[in-house]
């Protein structure tokens, strides 16, 4: 069943939550020897017994299609330098990880990025046009680079008092 959303409160929600300061990642996996990623800031930790993360995927994304199939996921969180990678991750481009430094650390793993995620797809759960995503987590490092925040539509970092 669709349920049709007023456009007046669609743009007005998606104006709020522009308000919402938010850290940016480049979520990935391998799929028959390839990998694939997409940007994201629809990335929350879940649980810490057991170890679990959230993600939030639109319906239509290629990157959702393949988690439904299980297997393992990567969460590459962005340090401040890594705008570009942010805008190249979130469009159609052929080949997203061209000239981009990365590993196979069980999933593809960015080079210099603020903090990684290693998890295993648990589950998933229908919630309006996204799916969430539920992962155990296997492993989980911090860098020493600023994290890349996005409020209003644009890139910056966080700054403590």
């Amino acid at each position: 069943m669709t349920v049709s959303v007023d456009t007046t409160l669609e743009t007005a929600l998606r104006n709020a939550m522009a308000n919402f300061a938010t850290g940016l990642t480049i979520v990935t996996t391998s799929a028959a020897g390839r990998p694939h990623g997409t940007t994201l800031s629809g990335v929350m930790s879940l649980s810490m017994d057991p170890p679990m993360i959230l993600l939030s995927l639109s319906r239509t994304s290629s990157l959702l299609a393949r988690l439904q199939r299980g297997g393992r996921f990567g969460v590459n969180v962005l340090a401040a330098h890594q705008d570009q990678v942010a805008l190249r991750f979130a469009t159609k481009v052929h080949d997203r990880f061209a000239d981009i430094g990365w590993r196979d650390d069980g999933a593809p793993r960015l080079d210099d990025v603020h903090a990684w995620v290693l998890a295993d797809v648990t589950g998933t759960v229908p919630a309006g046009d996204h799916v969430l995503v539920l992962g155990t987590v296997v492993s989980a490092e911090t860098g020493d680079h600023q994290p890349l925040t996005y409020w209003q539509r644009t890139f910056g970092t966080h700054k403590a008092f």
